[in-house]
């Protein structure tokens, strides 16, 4: 990544945790510089001198800018470490706030559960699927079977929730289609039951540009995830999709139960 493409990222990060654009830019300028007047903001960020007055203002509302009324004025960011501080606070009390607005809004009555019982979801995106994920471990009660298909899925995250399962007294089943996610899933939770699979008619596509599963997850032999991409030579999340599925009844949970039950085979006894 080019330092013009960092820069470029940085602002669009910003952008996404509140700040508009000139006052993204001007907050990076800043960090570049050890202080600077609305003259030296502008140079270094592009953004004009006139709106860089009220950028700084607002960064300053923000608790992000120091301003030091001299003659010219003078700026300067504060730490990175305050900053970070400071817009993941923001960030959690938005959150927490739209958690309060949305949890106060009247709900429409649940349906009954038989009428649930053969519904399928779909999901898009890695970070949702990865959030899906993540809960419905947090939520298992009794068994977790997960097929790993992609390396990279095998996170810190992943193992801390499996980890944490484990404390609960769940059972937990992983498979891994390469020895490579044997080797890591081995290392990293010794306590865990790891099986090969014997499911790549499944799990791999035919070619690159058919599409190839990811991960396949069943929570209490009634909860079902899979997720899905187009293989370009690499897993990066791109354009990944999901199903997702609940019903101990519910036809694909059953079939994906039955083949999962079929394709998992221990592992072979080094000292056989």
């Amino acid at each position: 990544m080019t330092d013009r493409q960092r820069k470029s990222e940085t602002v669009s990060l910003l952008q996404e945790l509140g700040l508009k654009e000139y006052e993204a830019r001007s907050f990076l300028a800043l960090t570049q510089l050890s202080k600077g007047t609305a003259k030296e903001i502008s140079e270094t960020s592009e953004v004009p001198r006139t709106r860089v007055y009220d950028a700084v203002r607002v960064l300053e509302s923000k608790g992000l800018v120091e301003v030091q009324h001299s003659s010219p004025q003078q700026f300067r960011a504060v730490s990175i470490e305050e900053a970070v501080a400071t817009l993941r606070q923001q960030y959690d009390t938005r959150i927490d706030t739209l958690q309060s607005h949305l949890e106060a809004l009247d709900l429409q009555p649940e349906v009954d559960d038989s009428d649930r019982m053969q519904e399928v979801w779909t999901l898009s995106g890695h970070d949702g699927i990865e959030s899906r994920t993540h809960t419905l471990l947090e939520d298992a009660d009794s068994e977790i079977v997960l097929l790993v298909v992609e390396e990279e899925l095998l996170t810190e995250a992943l193992y801390e929730r499996l980890h944490d399962a484990v404390d609960r007294g769940v059972d937990v089943i992983i498979g891994g289609e390469t020895d490579a996610i044997i080797a890591k899933l081995g290392t990293e939770l010794p306590s865990v039951k790891v099986f090969e699979t014997d499911l790549n008619w499944l799990l791999g596509p035919a070619s690159d540009d058919e599409v190839a599963i990811s991960r396949l997850l069943l929570v209490d032999r009634m909860t079902l995830l899979v997720s899905s991409f187009y293989p370009d030579g690499h897993y990066d999340g791109s354009h990944e999709q999901a199903i997702f599925a609940n019903g101990l009844e519910n036809g694909i949970v059953v079939l994906l139960r039955r083949i999962i039950s079929s394709g998992l085979l221990p592992l072979a006894d080094p000292a056989t």
